[in-house]
């Protein structure tokens, strides 16, 4: 079959397997030639790596220098009578394929990442592939609902403002249109539930079950990934449901750091800078701000996509012979070129003039689209997309 692009509102309904095998393949490719990871993990568990930032991280931690073996959860959709297959499968095969050819252990396990039953197929995992220890447990799961486990009822989260309305654009990348919306106060169960979805909750959970099940190895590290953006997006952001999660988390490192003194080891919030992802396309507001923030980077030559960022905070933050640098809250701030006042006042005065009849020209909207497209494998001139797949042939 031949495979299009097909996108409904912010939303990828296709992907195309050779697209993603040759995104991976460019992040294997960046990581190699980067500033290599010389004392990194070499037992690594990432909950969530079959896309962005977890993604980028299995490739650096594999390819970029510490050779790591890693062990990938997600849930991901393979290729049936209702579709294509999602672009997460289709990296977890071309990653695979990739580090296997290396010698690397590269297990991808399939499952809900909430559920008690995968934790323990995770440990069984652990203990069959990495001799019942792992060096570093990275969360980066993204998900719009969580079940309740005691009694499986779903929380589901909300992109809202809180004690007021806050209006701005949404641009819908399947006509390449700018609409101004207006988003209503999140109630106090939408709030709780969002911190109950996007906390650290879960991420306690998994890393509480593995030092129960003692599979945490002396120096054990855990980072989680968060936003916090400049104060142009707090009124949707920071000082939103989502900023309130995100808050959470970060509560949650400190808890989990104590934990993990016991070995040795730390807990760190990683605090990352905004990219277009399948889940920040959707925050209303946001999108005009990336559009600006990308043209100013990329003229300043400080622009970095999820690999950048990964294989930096590895070989310069996390893994060095040097403390682990932190902020007065212990965050690691990855975003600190983008809030960099120099480059926020450009990025300001750059919005302040964005409009639904200009975005296009005066935004890096072309870099933002095919970035986009480049999460689902479309946009990359040695794919030749005339060919049709042999879709079956992807099918485990």
């Amino acid at each position: 079959m031949i495979i299009e692009p097909i996108i409904k509102g912010v939303v990828a309904k296709t992907a195309h397997p050779y697209g993603c095998e040759q995104a991976v393949l460019q992040q294997i490719e960046y990581v190699k030639q980067a500033n290599p990871i010389k004392h990194g993990p070499k037992r690594v568990l990432i909950i969530g790596g079959s896309s962005g930032f977890g993604l980028a991280a299995r490739i650096a931690l594999t390819f970029g220098g510490c050779q790591a073996d890693t062990i990938s959860v997600s849930y991901e959709h393979a290729p049936s009578e209702k579709g294509v297959g999602s672009a997460g499968y289709f990296n977890n095969i071309a990653f695979q394929k990739h580090a296997q050819r290396e010698g690397r252990i590269a297990v991808n396990i399939q499952g809900d990442a909430f559920s008690k039953q995968l934790k323990l197929d995770v440990v069984e995992a652990i203990e069959t592939y990495f001799e019942g220890e792992v060096d570093l447990i990275i969360y980066s799961v993204a998900s719009g609902v969580r079940p309740n486990p005691e009694t499986g009822e779903l929380w589901r989260s909300a992109i809202k403002p809180i004690d007021q309305d806050v209006s701005g654009a949404t641009i819908l990348l399947e006509d390449d249109s700018w609409h101004e919306t207006t988003l209503t106060s999140a109630t106090e169960k939408q709030a709780e539930e969002t911190i109950k979805v996007m906390g650290g909750e879960d991420w306690e959970s998994w890393v509480d079950a593995l030092i129960n099940s003692e599979s945490i190895a002396q120096g054990c590290k855990t980072i989680a990934f968060s936003y916090v953006g400049p104060e142009l997006t707090h009124p949707i952001y920071l000082d939103g449901t989502l900023g309130r999660a995100k808050i959470d988390l970060h509560q949650t490192s400190h808890s989990l750091n104590l934990k993990l003194a016991n070995f040795d080891g730390g807990a760190y919030a990683t605090v990352c800078k905004a990219l277009v992802t399948k889940a920040s396309v959707f925050i209303p507001g946001l999108s005009p701000y990336i559009l600006a923030l990308y043209k100013i980077m990329k003229e300043q030559g400080t622009h970095e996509g999820c690999i950048e960022q990964m294989q930096r905070l590895f070989a310069d933050k996390l893994y060095t012979d040097k403390k682990v640098p932190v902020d007065c809250e212990r965050l690691i701030r990855m975003d600190d070129w983008e809030l960099c006042s120099d480059t926020q006042n450009k990025v300001k005065a750059l919005m302040d003039s964005l409009t639904a009849e200009n975005f296009k020209e005066l935004g890096d909207y072309q870099g933002y689209k095919q970035e986009f497209l480049r999460l689902n494998g479309f946009g990359f001139d040695s794919i030749d997309y005339s060919q049709p797949v042999s879709i079956d042939t992807f099918v485990k």
